[in-house]
């Protein structure tokens, strides 16, 4: 065992006395050392000298994607199954190419489906302000509002000149002289009538005045009628009366032959009109004979077209419509929603900004004097409009971002139509005079693009996710490494060259780039699909390449690449580390300490993250409180934190509480951190530091321990090993490597070492120290040079062990607390000060 051979190497020159106590009592059977990590095992190198090329040049680009076998599958079948439902959901870290390889599936998808139909909006002749919907075969939609177009133009345009021909003047004008022949009759037999009775005709401003003649025949005027007598008057009154009545009687007859005549006016219009568009709509009607939508359309706008023949006849020769006309009068405007080339597959459509107006169209208004207004040409298309029988792609944190839209997405999906409609329409408390477009019947396949997270609160959270979208297709954000994935990020640097126009890679260069594919992975038996890291650093190598003028990009390029990118990011990490080195933030990295040790953590600016230490300490004392965690008093202490500390509980009753009770009242602490600590790595730095405060054996300062502990005392695997490591190196470095210092890891984190050469150079020269640890046991004896000791049958542990010496104190602790009277149960709640109650160990 390495017991008395480490301590020797990395203790301090004159052991404590506690040291000294400790190991007088400790005799043979105490537990393993955790064991150096061999330096070869600090990362996985990729030999150069394994890639069967010189430079990128002889290296075909990749083609498709990479370690996504599960997702592609999946894909595959969202894309092909029929059905409602069976939309997708994509699941997948982001640069981990899945924007790119779901194009690229949806496209190869859509190719092989029938084009689908175009949609038109239409003039409701019965609703006015709800447009009809028409759908018509690929390509047909254009050409039919073309067609309707110069129908209408050339029947405006041509319609006067008919009623300029000769043929049509000849057929008016008899009309004409027939009536002016009955209406001159009718005026000469009421002059005759009025004749008979003494009077004569005059005109005035819209009546027939009847005038009293005289004797000689001459009408009289008013004097000589006032000097009438009275029974003179009276007979010309009793007679102009009997005239009035058959003025009114001529009047009446008058009228009705206007009509007749304006009715035999618009018959002969109507004649002439049918036979200028009875042709024109003939052709029409025979090339959409098979749609009957199209068919009632052309009907009504035939027949509107004739009965308003008269807005025609009056309007100036230099204001009828030509080829040039302006917009189209919105009874016979064809509003052409989408369109589509024949045989250019099903449409795939990716909505960046999946607003609610961007998703589902809308009725757009003009401004006039004073007023606003719409019709049918103002009719908008939306996403679903354009991707009906095709695809539709979204970004799932853009659509739910986006008020309004995942609701109305829904709702479409789940009703199977599209309906435009204007949120202020919907939303305002008085109704309004709008259009109420027909809905459009929808077949459409969505592909929502997005993290897990998300995913799992849309499946949790809302009811219709599940039964909308039945297919998830998760990309992984790693692969295993094996030739075959080693030779896909080779193809890929090789595609990134070519695409880009890049200098020609070295194959130590190519090497270098597919080691921080595993250094991202953060396990050297596997790769990172970060392929848009990767580009970043192939496009960062390749311009210092050119920058010095050289023909290939190598592995040193690379390097500096990696560096300058760490470089750009990391100034929070060394303003940090440069306060430990001032020694403002307190880190010991040599020494000994009682209840002190130096964990480890991850500090996450978003964009970059970096280990750093931190201290622990711990003070105890007899009491019932158990353990304390001050953060969680703070409030800076998340859940998965807080379960650590609760572990620990559970293996301080596991070892030593089965020959008496426990008395304990015990605070951890981490020493100058005022932000939120969050994951359970500490929990084994904080037992240690525990242990060493309940045994009074002091902790190695030089070594710094990550790692999250079972009650059982078992040492499990944490995240961002290699950064912690790293990190705390850096701080070693900075204060001074003493040939003592080091990390202490889960033995199940070896695997996903990946650290900087100049780390694995330092291990390998016995400056810096890195060690595997499986057990609780194992790490307090590294770290205080003192056997941990194991339980004999009598439930007590051998003298001098750690664990002896822990018992021992808390035993002490059980009689000072019954001696007070206020010993208590070891699953006694005991309260806290915020009001919570915690289990006393």
């Amino acid at each position: 065992m390495l017991h008395k051979e480490g301590l020797a190497h990395l203790g301090p020159s004159t052991p404590s006395k506690a040291h000294e106590h400790a190991r007088a009592g400790v005799g043979a059977g105490t537990s393993k050392l955790p064991q150096p990590v061999a330096p070869e095992q600090l990362a996985w190198r990729c030999d150069p000298t394994s890639l069967n090329f010189e430079c990128t040049d002889e290296v075909p680009p990749l083609e498709g994607l990479v370690g996504q076998d599960r997702a592609l599958e999946a894909l595959e079948l969202g894309l092909e199954l029929g059905g409602p439902g069976y939309n997708v959901y994509v699941v997948g870290p982001s640069g981990s190419g899945r924007m790119t390889t779901v194009r690229q599936e949806v496209a190869q998808a859509a190719a092989q489906r029938l084009t689908p139909g175009d949609w038109c909006y239409i003039y409701n002749f019965r609703v006015p302000y709800q447009p009809l919907a028409a759908q018509l075969p690929s390509g047909q939609g254009p050409q039919f509002a073309r067609d309707v177009r110069d129908l209408v133009q050339s029947f405006q345009r041509d319609m006067p000149k008919v009623f300029e021909s000769d043929p049509y003047q000849r057929r008016r004008s008899v009309i004409i002289q027939a009536t002016t022949a009955r209406h001159d009759a009718l005026l000469a037999q009421l002059a005759a009538f009025a004749n008979g009775l003494g009077f004569t005709l005059q005109t005035a401003p819209g009546q027939l005045m009847g005038i009293p003649l005289k004797e000689s025949g001459e009408p009289m005027t008013p004097e000589e009628f006032e000097h009438l007598t009275p029974e003179l008057k009276a007979d010309f009154q009793q007679r102009n009366r009997q005239l009035q009545q058959e003025v009114e009687k001529t009047f009446t007859a008058l009228h009705q032959l206007d009509r007749d005549t304006q009715q035999q006016i618009e018959a002969l219009n109507r004649e002439f009109a049918e036979a200028e568009v009875g042709h024109r709509f003939g052709a029409l009607r025979i090339k959409y004979t098979e749609n009957r939508v199209i068919q009632e359309y052309l009907e009504a706008v035939r027949s509107h077209l004739i009965e308003h023949l008269e807005v025609l006849r009056e309007q100036p020769e230099n204001e009828r419509p030509g080829e040039e006309a302006g917009s189209m009068d919105p009874h016979y405007a064809v509003n052409v929603l989408v369109g589509s080339s024949p045989d250019s597959g099903a449409p795939v459509v990716f909505e960046p900004n999946p607003t609610y107006y961007n998703l589902l169209g809308r009725v757009d208004y003009r401004f006039g004097a004073g007023s606003m207004s719409t019709d049918l040409t103002l009719i908008k298309p939306g996403a679903l409009h354009r991707a009906n029988r095709g695809y539709l792609i979204v970004q799932a944190r853009d659509l739910l971002l986006s008020p309004f839209s995942w609701e109305a997405l829904k709702r479409a999906l789940r009703d199977a139509e599209v309906r435009v409609e204007n949120l202020g329409d919907q939303l305002s408390a008085f109704p309004t005079t709008t259009l109420r477009p027909e809905p459009i019947p929808l077949a459409v396949k969505v592909v929502l693009i997005g993290d897990l997270r998300t995913y799992m609160i849309l499946f949790q959270l809302d009811e219709d996710f599940a039964g909308l979208f039945k297919v998830k297709a998760q990309f992984t954000p790693l692969m295993d490494r094996t030739p075959d994935s080693i030779g896909s990020i080779c193809r890929f640097v090789s595609s990134q060259v070519k695409e880009q126009g890049l200098p020609p890679f070295s194959r130590e260069a190519v090497a270098r780039v597919v080691e921080y594919a595993s250094r991202l992975a953060e396990d050297q038996d596997r790769l990172a699909t970060r392929f848009d890291a990767l580009g970043e650093v192939v496009a960062e190598a390749a311009f210092r390449a050119r920058r010095e003028s050289v023909e290939r990009v190598t592995a040193t390029h690379v390097e500096e690449a990696l560096a300058a990118q760490e470089r750009r990011l990391s100034l929070s990490e060394d303003e940090l580390r440069r306060l430990v080195v001032e020694g403002t933030y307190k880190i010991d990295t040599t020494g000994e300490e009682i209840g002190q040790i130096n964990g480890l953590s991850i500090i996450d600016m978003g964009d970059y993250a970096f280990g750093h230490p931190s201290r622990i300490t711990a003070s105890v004392g007899t009491g019932s409180e158990g353990v304390v965690n001050i953060e969680r008093e703070a409030h800076l202490s998340g859940p998965t934190h807080s379960k650590g500390i609760l572990i620990l509980g559970g293996y301080l009753r596991d070892k030593y509480a089965g020959t008496a009770p426990l008395a304990l009242s015990a605070s951890l602490a981490f020493e100058q951190t005022y932000s939120m600590i969050d994951g359970d790595s500490a929990s084994a730095a904080e037992l240690y530091t525990l242990l060493s405060a309940l045994s009074g054996l002091p902790i190695h300062q030089g070594i710094a321990v990550t790692g999250s502990i079972n009650q059982r005392g078992e040492i499990q695997a944490i995240g961002g090993v290699t950064r912690k490591i790293e990190g705390y190196f850096a701080v070693c470095k900075e204060q001074g490597l003493t040939g003592k210092q080091g990390v202490m890891i889960p033995a199940s984190n070896v695997r996903h070492l990946s650290l900087k050469q100049e780390v694995v150079d330092a291990v390998a020269a016995g400056r810096f120290h890195i060690w595997a640890a499986a057990t609780i046991d194992g790490g307090i004896e590294l770290l205080t040079g003192v056997a941990a000791g194991e339980r004999g049958a009598d439930g007590l542990y051998p003298e001098g062990s750690v664990h002896a010496l822990v018992q021992k104190r808390l035993g002490q602790m059980a009689s000072a607390l019954r001696r007070a009277g206020r010993a208590t149960s070891p699953l006694q709640p005991a309260a806290t000060a915020n009001g919570a109650t915690r289990h006393a160990i």
